[in-house]
């Protein structure tokens, strides 16, 4: 396997369209029977998911294999950088925690990482078709070029040709994709074949001049015009969701707070998807207002984000929230958020030592340098015993009198989470529970909605990525593409049997 077969996708900005125009790409080979693996050299973002080879990826490369139809593999996206800090992060290569670096250290440690980033391309351009690949942020941020794994760096060291995305809602497209080429080196202009204009809404005619003069200026070619897709579900790298919007049908209020080091948030987006949920999301400076429910999400840095949340004065609003008889569902971070002490000793988050918990639980957390990364399947011990399925992604132990009421039983036999002595809070370590249709519809049901309507996210993400695929296939020049990955240039064939297919 050639580095022929491997074509990257960057962009002028953050959120430019990278991630979906990837997960895109990788349905519409897949759909022509190739074997495709996405591939993200070095990702920051603290939204993962865990590998069936016991490791830790970003969210986003999990969402592009589930597009390929491939299984998870700690290859697709071999460093990533999960931040603790403004000036730090959590350091995994090849899916496992090497150490917690400042970003000066870590600029010192992108060699070792560029040797993982390599090793790991290697091995997928032996066992795949294609290796699509995503950028990070932007090619054309000066402080970041020395050293770069992420971008140029990656693509020069491979020689693969690039794809330049610009998002034309945010408006200034023309000047982000000729600024950003006008900042490369001679040799990285080279590489950039041609342009995406990603998010156009409106009549394409009307682009055209601007089409036309984009090309003059810069001698490549327009690759396509993305329309933009409304309501399209795809798994966030790290933004939260769009803004919550009135649901006449609503029949339960569910709020969650958003702390500075919220991960895995995507755990909520059943909710704010479900035409019978009024979620909202509270931010900083924010009262939380009356509801039926309040979940406490995943947070990178606990003890960092539970002072954060004290500051706000929400530890007092979520004991109103509880005197007023409202439920309270913690997910990992905020499990550990719930009970009556937090113990860090060996500084695995931050400086050595102990502080209360909110007092919710009857539990104490101890955090471990080891991480708990597994697949689990289980059942929800409230609500007559939906199956669930999910994953762990924690370093802390959780113990304490609440634990014999636990939440799940997994089937391999071991308890997760607690449950107060009045059933009024509820907590658990595992990811992915509301994923599962019965497990979201019992709980819901624990907090007060009683009969509610059944949302499978697996299917609505299905149907939204054939959806993508679809919009790519209508307004890529897929023949100019089939010039580096020649399966573009294929026809379709019989559907692709993703994850999803397999489950139902």
């Amino acid at each position: 396997m050639t580095s022929a077969a491997t074509l990257m996708v960057q962009g002028t900005t953050s959120d430019a369209g990278k991630s979906t125009l990837v997960a895109g790409l990788a349905r519409v080979l897949a759909r022509r029977g190739l074997r495709v693996a996405p591939f993200k050299p070095q990702n920051m973002a603290l939204n993962s998911a865990v590998t069936p080879d016991g490791g830790e990826i970003g969210r986003a490369q999990a969402l592009q294999a589930l597009a390929a139809g491939v299984a998870l593999h700690t290859d697709f996206n071999p460093v990533l950088l999960k931040p603790a800090s403004d000036i730090g992060a959590q350091v995994i290569i090849h899916g496992k925690v090497v150490a917690n670096l400042s970003a000066r250290d870590y600029h010192d440690y992108k060699p070792r990482a560029m040797s993982a980033v390599l090793e790991s391309w290697q091995r997928l351009t032996a066992a795949y078709d294609a290796v699509l690949v995503e950028g990070a942020g932007s090619p054309a941020e000066i402080n970041l070029r020395d050293r770069d794994i992420a971008n140029m760096g990656f693509a020069e060291a491979v020689d693969c040709p690039v794809i330049l995305i610009a998002d034309i809602d945010k408006g200034g497209v023309f000047a982000h994709l000729v600024g950003t080429l006008e900042l490369l080196s001679r040799s990285e202009q080279a590489r950039v074949k041609g342009f995406v204009i990603n998010r156009f809404r409106g009549d394409v005619g009307l682009l055209e001049p601007g089409l036309e003069w984009l090309e003059a200026r810069t001698g490549r070619p327009v690759l396509g015009v993305l329309p933009y897709l409304h309501g399209l579900f795809l798994d966030a790298e790290d933004a939260l969701g769009d803004a919550r919007a009135e649901k006449v049908a609503a029949r339960i209020r569910v709020v969650a707070p958003v702390y500075p080091r919220i991960s895995n948030h995507t755990d909520l987006d059943p909710l704010r998807l479900h035409p019978e949920v009024d979620f909202r999301w509270v931010g900083p400076g924010q009262r939380i207002p009356p509801a039926d429910l309040l979940v406490l999400p995943g947070s990178k840095s606990v003890q960092a984000d539970l002072s954060w949340l004290r500051e706000q004065g929400w530890e007092a609003e979520i004991a109103r929230h509880l005197r007023y008889g409202g439920k309270l569902l913690g997910i990992c971070g905020g499990y550990q958020m719930l009970g009556r002490r937090l113990h860090d000793r060996l500084g695995v988050e931050g400086a050595p030592g102990s502080m209360a918990g909110l007092g919710h639980l009857e539990v104490e957390t101890e955090l471990a340098r080891e991480k708990c990364l597994s697949s689990v399947d289980g059942e929800l011990l409230v609500g007559g015993g939906a199956r669930m399925q999910g994953y762990e992604i924690h370093m802390g132990v959780t113990r304490g009198p609440d634990t014999a009421r636990a939440l799940l039983r997994f089937d391999d036999g071991r308890l997760d989470g607690a449950v107060s002595t009045d059933g009024q809070v509820a907590a658990c370590y595992a990811h992915g529970l509301l994923d599962s249709p019965a497990a979201l519809s019992a709980l819901l049901g624990w907090a007060g909605a009683g009969e509610i309507a059944s949302v499978d996210i697996a299917a609505r993400r299905e149907t939204d990525l054939e959806r993508l695929a679809d919009a790519v296939e209508d307004s890529l020049r897929l023949d100019i593409l089939a010039q580096w990955v020649s399966g573009f240039a294929a026809p379709r064939a019989a559907p692709i049997a993703t994850a999803f297919d397999q489950r139902a």
